[in-house]
């Protein structure tokens, strides 16, 4: 593929205050993809739709009329990252989300993206609470592994430790607090469930990510990028 030439750099500092939501646009060759996912952002509050391209060219002509915040990107329409890179080094505050497709989910592709400037990457058959999650997450994180992905890194982890199947949104949230210091009866009163409920969380989550304990899963988190320091949650 040829890399098409972006004009110009992003002015945003200026043109994002006027903004009071965060504008989502998508690179998809599926129409109802497309259209699936803009009415989802629409009926969404503190989103709006900058608009969709079903090739390269189109993404780039998007990106320099509207300026969204966060581009989705079919990782299908960009296997090697190149389309990325050239998009986030034009233009360093965009936000490019990866949409991998079941052959793309693997720890490879997802640490190549990353190393194009990927901030982000979610399955395309994730639930639309997740893809917003993702949506509204990423930008403020700089960094996002959907929890059903956060395996497949880990088993790439330098421990080595086997990981079967993903995170539930529960067991990521109560991971979440734990590396922020809650105890348990503290992320039990904070998720308004039992202490017992976040025990067994808890327990699902280190068999996951293969830690030894609490410490342990929250290292491991962080290597992997499941977790991000300095994050405002």
């Amino acid at each position: 593929m040829t890399a098409p030439h972006i004009a110009g750099q992003r002015t945003a500092p200026a043109q994002r205050r006027r903004q009071a939501t965060i504008g989502v646009a998508l690179l998809d060759q599926v129409p109802l993809f497309r259209e699936g996912l803009s009415t989802l952002v629409n009926r969404t509050p503190g989103l709006h739709w900058s608009g969709a391209a079903r090739d390269h060219r189109a993404a780039v002509q998007l990106h320099e009329r509207h300026r969204p915040d966060v581009l989705l990107v079919d990782s299908a329409l960009d296997p090697l990252g190149h389309f990325t890179r050239l998009l986030t080094e034009q233009d360093e505050a965009l936000v490019v989300l990866m949409v991998l497709r079941d052959a793309h989910c693997t720890a490879e592709f997802a640490q190549r993206v990353f190393r194009r400037g990927a901030r982000g990457v979610v399955p395309r058959q994730a639930e639309p609470a997740e893809v917003l999650h993702a949506i509204h997450h990423t930008p403020i994180s700089r960094r996002y592994v959907d929890p059903t992905l956060a395996p497949l890194l880990a088993a790439a982890d330098t421990d080595g430790q086997p990981a079967s199947c993903g995170l539930t949104r529960r067991e990521f949230e109560v991971l979440q607090l734990i590396a922020d210091g809650l105890e348990n009866r503290a992320i039990a009163s904070a998720l308004f469930v039992s202490v017992e409920t976040v025990r067994t969380h808890i327990k699902g989550m280190l068999r996951k990510l293969g830690a030894r304990d609490r410490a342990h899963a929250v290292a491991i988190s962080y290597r992997i990028g499941l977790l991000v320091a300095g994050t405002d949650r």
